[in-house]
């Protein structure tokens, strides 16, 4: 067995272990493998024993990985930080959800481009629980708004929100993110809007995924406690010049 397989069973074993800690069906959280900077190669090991959700954080890389992994049939999200030039290409590839719509901007650029094509998307909309402005995200003062301005958008379905834990060895406060997130949700479902599920919340990640799932997390995002730490530091994936 591979050190990415052996890896991911354990993974599985944590999120196992923390729905029945919180007396949750593991069959409500789903992992979402962020392969960001990960092969094809290694990704297909994670796919061939069962996994199915793959999150890229880069247009370049969806593109330049698509074609090999593409007949395993994986169900593909888009997590990291969407540029508005960048969505013409996002949309020739087969996206089901993208994780990270967080300005009425986008979205709206988004729902013209996919009009266009005659073609509708899954959406989550990112909030940035953590006030923290080395990470995007809407305000979650302003998040109720953007929903409410998003769900008047025909081609995007609303499905849930996005967060990224702060970034501490502070449980208290990474769990502060995750409640906060809990709160709009629940905001959200008592304005009864259209096109509005807010069935999901992808929040937790290699290190925090026990907090997440204790706070009602659905996905959860996993990738350097499967793939081994990566080349760049993660705020590389959220610059937007890069």
């Amino acid at each position: 067995m591979t050190s990415v397989q052996k890896n991911l069973n354990h993974i599985l074993q944590r999120i196992e272990n923390a729905c029945i800690a919180n007396h949750r069906n593991p069959n409500e959280v789903q992992l979402l493998l962020a392969t960001k900077t990960v092969s094809a190669e290694r990704i297909r090991l994670a796919l061939q024993m069962g996994q199915s959700l793959l999150g890229e954080n880069k247009v370049q890389e969806v593109k330049e990985k698509y074609a090999d992994l593409v007949d395993l049939h994986p169900t593909n999200h888009f997590i990291g930080h969407l540029q508005t030039n960048k969505i013409k290409e996002i949309v020739k590839y087969n996206i089901s959800c993208i994780h990270s719509i967080d300005r009425l901007d986008l979205a709206t650029k988004l729902d013209q481009r996919l009009k266009l094509e005659n073609k509708t998307i899954d959406i989550l909309i990112q909030v940035n629980t953590s006030n923290e402005e080395s990470k995007f995200g809407i305000a979650p003062a302003d998040a109720l708004e953007l929903i409410q301005q998003v769900a008047q958008l025909q081609t995007l379905k609303i499905k849930g929100l996005m967060t990224i834990g702060l970034f501490t060895a502070d449980e208290t406060k990474i769990r502060v993110c995750f409640k906060l997130l809990k709160t709009i949700q629940n905001q959200a479902l008592e304005l009864n809007l259209p096109q509005v599920e807010m069935k999901e919340l992808s929040m937790g990640m290699s290190g925090d995924l026990e907090i997440a799932i204790a706070e009602g997390a659905t996905i959860v995002r996993v990738g350097t406690a499967i793939f081994g730490e990566r080349t760049y530091p993660d705020s590389y994936y959220w610059n937007e010049n890069k």
